[in-house]
């Protein structure tokens, strides 16, 4: 890691050891610091008087649930505010209508009300998970973007041009294209900016796919005589395949809520060189743990040894440390070629049934194609066997059925 230049014009306090502790938190793992010599300045003032910086993860509640990869800004928000700052989790219920077109090649539909209200019900419980609760501060920016009215909006749209705006990758590329870009989108960077002027915004995190819209917040905080914040863009987390994104539409996920045998068995599924990348992203561990634990290895220590402690400090994160040993317990127990003791229990009737259907139906397969699909793949096994034959029909009994590695149940069939 490169030290930060520093000299007298940086700051006008002093740069103390904490202080440059506080600045190698802030950088970990982080993708760009912009720009480094105000964040070093606003830490040491910070520092120097004691008062806490006000540190901004705006998330707008499309989807219901969050994943690991929403968790690398929240870890990060966790991390500085274990250093004593302030940290705002800003739901962007306002936001959500117009819809975010950042990395979009057409028109975002917009939520209903009633979808945001729904989902940002969850979204708060789920990264208090990761946050703590008694020292976070919850924000809607509802709160000041509906009283801020027509006349408002226009006065706050005329501190922008055009041609700045049409700067933006994805507006330049759909345009150049000839994608329809309705003019709605452009209120979207204008009001998550205000964001930051509202809450006097000291850093705000968010994505690298956000960059155009955290800069936009330092420009308002300029606009409205304020002190600009700083940004910090972090990393999309891969999935477990290593190549794209983790999202849900990619079946590549980890979801916070899973159940801790599965978010366990998904994290050891991963490759040795990706977990590295886990342990800085996702990991509480200092660097110099991780380094270490690199290390050993390097000299010959099983990978694996390191992924099963990654894998259980997540799982104990989002559910206890007894998980966690019993989800490992039952990892080893599967791998062995073992049956998990505490099976799904599942009723169904209609027998003779087909294999694709009898999958859907327990609950082992979202549909009967994808069921298919994985007879296909040799995935599916019935008492220890496994079905090739997608046209096979089952019998009336009860059979321990198995899809993957890790998904089983009971099944009798009447």
């Amino acid at each position: 890691m490169s030290k930060p230049l520093i000299t007298p014009e940086v700051t006008a306090h002093p740069v103390t050891d904490r202080v440059l502790e506080a600045l190698a938190v802030t950088r970990r793992g982080c993708e760009e610091l912009i720009p480094e010599a105000d964040w070093l300045r606003k830490l040491a003032r910070a520092e120097a008087t004691g008062t806490a910086l006000r540190i901004k993860l705006g998330l707008d509640p499309t989807a219901p649930d969050i994943h690991i990869g929403h968790t690398v800004v929240l870890n990060k928000m966790r991390q500085l505010q274990d250093l004593g700052h302030q940290v705002i989790f800003l739901i962007g219920d306002f936001t959500s209508m117009i819809g975010d077109p950042s990395g979009r090649n057409s028109t975002r539909p917009p939520l209903t009300a009633e979808q945001i209200r729904a989902n940002a019900e969850t979204y708060y419980k789920q990264a208090s998970l990761v946050l703590d609760p008694a020292r976070t501060e919850i924000r809607y920016n509802s709160e000041w973007s509906d009283p801020l009215g027509a006349r408002g909006m226009i006065q706050l749209a005329a501190r922008y041009t055009v041609a700045r705006m049409m700067e933006r990758n994805d507006f330049h590329e759909r345009y150049s294209a000839g994608t329809p870009i309705s003019v709605h989108e452009f209120l979207y960077p204008l009001m998550q900016g205000y964001d930051s002027v509202a809450l006097k915004a000291d850093l705000e995190l968010g994505g690298t796919d956000q960059k155009f819209n955290l800069l936009m917040g330092r420009h308002l905080q300029q606009e409205y005589g304020q002190e600009p914040q700083c940004i910090l863009t972090m990393p999309l987390l891969e999935g477990l395949d290593g190549v794209e994104k983790m999202s849900k539409s990619k079946n590549n996920y980890v979801a916070i809520t899973e159940a801790p045998n599965d978010m366990l068995g998904k994290l050891m599924s991963i490759s040795d060189e990706l977990m590295w990348r886990y342990y800085t992203l996702l990991s509480a561990r200092s660097e110099r743990e991780i380094d270490a634990l690199r290390n050993e290895v390097s000299a010959g220590r099983n990978p694996k040894d390191a992924k099963v402690m990654l894998a259980q400090e997540v799982v104990t994160r989002f559910h206890s440390a007894a998980a966690a040993e019993a989800a490992l317990a039952d990892f080893h127990h599967r791998a062995r070629g073992g049956i998990p003791d505490d099976l799904p229990q599942v009723s169904l009737a209609g027998a003779p049934m087909g294999i694709g259907a009898l999958l859907k139906s327990a609950g082992l397969a979202p549909s009967t194609s994808e069921a298919l699909r994985l007879v296909d793949q040799s995935g599916v096994r019935i008492d220890g066997a496994v079905v090739s034959d997608k046209a096979l029909k089952i019998d009336a009994g009860t059979y321990v059925v198995q899809v993957g590695k890790r998904k089983f149940a009971k099944v009798t069939l009447a």
